[in-house]
């Protein structure tokens, strides 16, 4: 007998790479949310921490190198149909990265890749996918404060 299991949501890392006051953002080329704007990020997979696939998926999106330095925070994405149920939910682990080396070229699923600064994002007329300006913003804040200390 096959046991039913019941729905349950996804865990996802997203590596926000912040460096000279820019984010690497890419479009999303595949839904959900084709056509808008977000930090690289995917699936986490059996026996990877939240903050391997964030640099792990950075790479495979851009191409760029990153080194995780911290959990930044976490933000959950509820899809739903057209009534309002849940369709799909998403636990997404954003992970603070530091810059080490390459140029954000977009992969097969996005179709852009690129710095952006972290001002006036929201004001950018980019289509961005729902906290990308708040997560940014606390990306910079978190960096310079740890600037501030060292």
């Amino acid at each position: 007998m096959t046991e039913i299991l019941p729905a349950r949501p996804v865990l996802g890392a997203i590596a926000i790479v912040y460096h000279q006051d820019q984010v690497i953002l890419v479009q999303r080329k595949t839904q959900p949310n084709a056509g808008w704007w977000g930090f690289p990020g995917g699936h986490v997979e059996m026996g990877e921490t939240a903050l391997q696939a964030a640099t792990r998926e950075l790479y495979e999106e851009t191409g760029v190198q990153a080194r995780a330095i911290d959990y930044l925070t976490n933000i959950d994405v509820m899809l739903r149909d057209g009534e309002g149920a849940v369709q799909k939910q998403y636990l997404l682990t954003a992970v603070l990265c530091a810059y080490e080396s390459g140029s954000p070229v977009p992969a097969d699923d996005a179709l852009q890749a690129c710095w952006l600064p972290v001002e006036g994002l929201e004001d950018s007329g980019l289509e961005l996918i729902d906290q990308v300006a708040e997560v940014a913003r606390l990306a910079r804040h978190t960096m310079r404060k740890a600037s501030d200390k060292a």
